[in-house]
């Protein structure tokens, strides 16, 4: 046994990815960060988990954990429909006449112009959506009594089913949920075994379908989460770690798994959500206020914008939808009403497939090879990838990544590319840059979705490019968008895992309010946000957030009287607030109607637990690259000069200060950087690789 004086003590975070399980420990001492990167286990992604907490202690005899902080895409997989994560039967308890709402949700459709459009399948069977008598008006007042009568009957045809878990959504239960709350209280007096989750504490808002899906959602997922949590901790456990658990949520902030239990609707994007946070605060060390996010891993690539430092959230999100050149499709999937950090995403990784049409066009995905068999080059795949095009262009190792521990075939590679050259009669170089060149715009899009579509002009944002591939492909983007400057941080492709120690414990709470700003009284607002703030304190309280380390913020969602979408403002006297909405609505829209009333329609509170962040080491300055930085040459393809013999570098061996001219290739255990020509890069003192256009 080693005894306290010999333990270093580390905070762990772990993401999950579509292809590799990453892992970043941070010695809360010395700063020093241990990296573990292995295969994710699809089927049962703890087994990835376990994989990468037992090489790190097999490699650190003698530490301690103190925290780990995880990201999963358990949510997104279960309601993706993925084999093993089956969704449990679930029924829904409404109003006495509402139990269509559910199925019939708004008028948008998925595909405007097609006659026989198929809206999402309901997630609740009709025959398992039971009304029970009672009515409340819009401003919580008793209208019908809860009619005992019809809620045994709705006790008798749950108790003579298999339904694991009930939804509780009922008319106007955000402004008073008494109703609910009986309702809750009979169903785990009369059957104790039943899951109940109630829309007055899941989503206490107004628009009834919303409400409702949400709710439906979180009570889909709690089973599957809490056995996937209740697993993860027994095998962590089982390692002989006592450390808190804590999972990210899809707006950036982590929480303890008995509270992300209660409300696994907020894990439907946790993955994303860490690499994000982590580009945030690698932007604020470096004083970059304007930052766009590009993560692309093995499956699948993602854009999200910092603005002004901050992660851009939204307050709703389609879970399971569909997303058309990474814009998600409305009325594809199912709402869910939680914040989540804004991000664009499409199926373009290093394993999507390339593959040819039926008119002999050269397509590349949304299929991909995944982790199992991956690209060709791994050894287990026919098919050609992303990762095959950039070995034959000479942009990845031919060799080995990983830093040697994955050989790669090299052949196998070529032989998959030319594959397809019966049907586009190239050469195997123009087919692969093809590929590229295809992946390339498709990325661009969904960069151009968070940055151009969103208002900002790109050429005021740096880009931070992370996950396997995103380095390898950054400047490439940053061309097409007119971005000047790129930043690859030290760990690209275990990036995320980083976000999960740069993160803080978060949660959001949110009131209904729904009066004109003219008659609401201050009092009221007050009250609202001290009865969160104490909920919030407690929160907070119980994972562990002493008093000194809390935070709130106060926001309203604001509307002109009668718009059917609101923005969110800081909360401040009523008049400030007004005038605030005025300001926000002319910068979003390019217009403000001040002589209009102005609605507050719900007071948003967010609790925050700040946490030590990992100190990055500064470094001193060195001018000339040692020469045993450089590892060697290879012939790599650039788009418009062909074949060039490119220099080869190391990393792990260039010092801060070192600047290199563009052509050159930049490998690391995790990633892999291509400078092209016309590009320059330099080290800074945190040992970023900054990337700029300008010879």
């Amino acid at each position: 046994m080693w005894g306290p004086a010999s333990m270093t003590t580390y905070r762990v975070g772990i993401d999950v990815g579509g292809t590799f399980t990453d892992l970043i420990a941070f010695d809360e001492e010395s700063g020093e960060l241990r990296k573990v990167k292995v295969p994710t286990t699809p089927l049962a992604p703890e087994g990835g988990v376990i994989a990468a907490l037992r090489a790190f202690l097999e490699d650190s005899p003698g530490s301690e954990v103190s925290l780990i902080s995880h990201s999963s895409t358990i949510a997104t997989n279960a309601l993706l429909g993925q084999i093993h994560l089956e969704l449990p039967r679930v029924a829904l308890l409404t109003t006495a006449g509402f139990r269509d709402v559910l199925e019939i949700g708004r008028q948008n459709r998925s595909e405007v112009y097609n006659l026989f459009v198929k809206r999402p399948r309901p997630l609740v069977e009709r025959s398992d959506r039971i009304g029970v008598v009672e009515r409340l008006d819009h401003d919580g007042n008793v209208l019908v009594p809860l009619d005992r009568a019809s809620l045994d009957a709705a006790i008798e045809q749950l108790r003579a089913s298999d339904v694991r878990a009930v939804a509780v959504s009922f008319l106007h239960a955000y402004a008073n949920p008494i109703h609910e709350r009986q309702v809750a209280d009979v169903l785990r007096e009369r059957l104790p075994g039943l899951d109940v989750t109630l829309s007055s504490d899941i989503d206490p808002e107004y628009r009834e379908y919303e409400r409702t899906s949400t709710t439906v959602v979180n009570a889909l997922l709690r089973s599957i989460v809490t056995v996937y949590l209740d697993r993860l901790e027994r095998d962590v456990r089982a390692l002989g770690i006592e450390a808190p658990l804590y999972v990210m949520q899809s707006h950036g902030g982590m929480s303890a798994i008995e509270t992300v239990a209660k409300r696994p609707a907020t894990l439907i994007e946790s993955g994303p959500a860490s690499g994000v946070i982590a580009a945030a605060y690698i932007g604020k060390e470096l004083g970059l206020q304007n930052v766009l996010s590009f993560d692309m891993g093995g499956t699948t690539a993602k854009a999200g914008t910092i603005f002004g430092g901050e992660p851009q959230v939204v307050t709703e999100f389609e879970a399971a939808g569909r997303t058309h050149s990474g814009r998600a499709v409305k009325g594809s999937g199912y709402p869910v009403r939680f914040p989540f950090i804004d991000l664009a995403e499409v199926s373009a990784g290093g394993g999507t497939i390339a593959w040819i049409d039926a008119s002999g066009a050269l397509r590349v995905g949304p299929l991909s090879a995944g982790a199992d068999p991956g690209p060709a080059a791994y050894g287990k795949g026919e098919r050609p990838t992303v990762t095959d095009a950039n070995i034959v262009l000479g942009r990845l190792n031919p060799v080995a990544l990983l830093g040697g521990k994955m050989p790669i075939d090299a052949e196998r590679s070529r032989r998959a590319i030319a594959s397809l050259q019966a049907a586009l009669d190239l050469d195997v170089d123009r087919i692969a840059a093809g590929i590229v060149a295809l992946v390339d715009n498709e990325m661009a899009k969904v960069l151009r979705i968070v940055s151009i579509e969103r208002g900002h002009d790109p050429r005021t944002f740096a880009m931070m490019a992370f996950g396997g591939g995103g380095p390898l492909h950054a400047c490439a983007l940053a061309e097409q968008l007119d971005v000047k400057r790129v930043i690859v941080p030290a760990d690209p492709g275990l990036f995320s895992a980083f976000g999960l120690l740069a993160a803080d414990i978060r949660s959001t709470a949110v009131r209904a309010v729904l009066s004109v700003a003219a008659r609401l009284e201050e009092a009221r607002v007050t009250e609202i946000f001290q009865e969160m703030e104490a909920a919030g304190r407690a929160e907070l309280r119980a994972q562990g957030v002493a008093p000194e380390h809390m935070a709130f913020i106060r926001e309203f969602d604001v509307r002109y009287l009668g718009q059917s979408f609101e923005l969110s403002v800081h909360a401040a006297p009523i008049a400030e607030v007004v005038a605030a909405f005025h300001d926000k609505h002319e910068r979003t829209y390019g217009y403000a109607s001040r002589d209009e009333a102005v609605e507050i329609v719900a007071a948003r509170l967010t609790s925050i637990g700040r946490l030590a962040k990992p100190s990055l080491a500064r470094r001193d300055l060195a001018e000339r690259v040692p020469p045993s930085a450089r590892s060697g040459a290879r012939s790599v393809y650039f788009e418009g000069y062909g074949r060039i013999q490119t220099p080869v570098y190391e990393r792990a061996k260039l010092q801060a200060g070192n600047a290199l001219q563009g052509p050159a290739v930049i490998e690391q255990y995790d990633s892999c950087t291509l400078l092209p020509p016309g590009w320059r890069l330099r080290v800074d003192v945190l040992g970023n690789l900054e990337l700029e256009q300008g010879a």
